[in-house]
């Protein structure tokens, strides 16, 4: 099967890329028994620095879980901001009136180019100077005013770029029917832009969940990788510690990736089955309403 991105490989093809692959797997296999030396060498592997995450019942009720939900708080908390925000914000940078175009265009440009740490900074002093929010929630509405300005220019990136993937004919059919722009934009074009956008969307929202971390590095935020220090400090394991909560961060994203993934499945056979009819008489009555 061919395709204009992607030729079926052939015989030969075949065979070097399953060289590359035991190569591959070789060297990492290598990697892995260095570093398992290394590790044993150093007394890592000692059954004292594991054993606490079977054992002990006090290592996950006081320190893991309660770091899992802040992460998972400010991540959800972000999310459902920044979503709408981004959309919002990409579908304004598609307007035809430069007088919303330019502007917002600006704020996507300043706010992507500015590192998301630095904005979780500026947000803790804002809070800090300015409102009455309590000493301790200041990390957590810091976290979540970075992550929020960030991720909602990046998504605003994203969604304009879905759009623009859209064949023209997609607008020149609505234009046809006597669609208006906005009529065009949210009834047409967002929703089958929605299934090219979906992997993206959903790479960023991986990152939304990891930079999470930042806050407990800098304004300490009690998130899940910030209980490595009080982990290590009670029971001696850095190493051991930083791995397990490695562990759980790749649970939750591969949860998050692999309910995306079936998603989008389901919206492409949804598109498949329903095709692309738009109910004109639905939409004239939703915004005569």
């Amino acid at each position: 099967m061919t395709s204009v991105l992607y030729d079926a490989p052939g015989p030969k093809a075949k065979g070097r890329n399953w060289i590359y692959s035991a190569i591959f797997l070789v060297l990492f296999g290598l990697a892995l028994w260095w570093a398992l030396g290394l590790m044993s060498e150093k007394g890592q592997l000692e059954a004292d620095k594991w054993s606490p995450f079977v054992t002990d019942s006090e290592i996950w009720t006081t320190f893991l879980i309660p770091g899992l939900l802040e992460t998972l708080k400010a991540g959800a908390i972000a999310m459902v901001i920044a979503l709408p925000l981004g959309a919002l914000l990409g579908i304004g940078r598609l307007s035809d009136h430069a007088w919303v175009r330019v502007p917002v265009g600006t704020v996507v440009e300043l706010f992507r180019a500015i590192p998301v740490l630095m904005l979780m900074l500026f947000g803790y002093q804002l809070y800090v100077q300015f409102t009455d929010v309590p000493s301790d929630s200041r990390p957590l509405f810091a976290v979540v005013t970075g992550l929020v300005l960030y991720n909602a220019a990046v998504i605003a990136e994203i969604v304009r770029a879905g759009v623009l993937s859209l064949p023209s004919g997609q607008t020149d059919a609505a234009k046809a029917i006597g669609m208006r722009k906005g009529q065009t934009m949210v009834h047409v074009l967002v929703p089958q832009a929605v299934t090219a956008m979906l992997p993206a969307l959903v790479s960023q929202l991986v990152v939304i969940l990891k930079d999470t971390a930042l806050g407990g590095a800098v304004l300490g935020f009690a998130e899940l990788m910030s209980m490595n220090r009080q982990i290590s400090a009670n029971y001696s394991n850095t190493i051991a510690s930083l791995v397990v909560i490695a562990l759980i961060y790749i649970a939750v994203n591969f949860t998050l990736t692999t309910f995306a993934s079936w998603l989008e499945g389901r919206l492409r056979r949804s598109k498949k089955s329903t095709g692309t009819v738009v109910d004109i008489a639905r939409i004239e009555a939703g915004d005569a309403a």
